[in-house]
């Protein structure tokens, strides 16, 4: 059982990180491109314009917590 909790923190620790924000809006943008996709959209766009606008969010909150 140690071992499976390690497992689990290691992997909660890898994808979400220092910021669960950009976890959790990475998530909502892949979900938004699978939905796009199922209505034969082509949301090649999204996930490039999501993280660079998710990189500059988690940027600014750094910025501002260090002065």
């Amino acid at each position: 059982m140690p071992y499976l909790r390690s497992f689990a923190r290691f992997w909660w620790d890898f994808v979400v990180g220092d910021d669960w924000r950009v976890a959790a809006g990475v998530a909502v943008a892949l979900g938004l491109t699978r939905l796009l996709t199922a209505l034969d959209a082509n949301p090649w766009w999204l996930l490039p314009l999501a993280v660079a606008l998710l990189l500059l969010a988690s940027v600014r909150r750094a910025a501002a917590r260090a002065g």
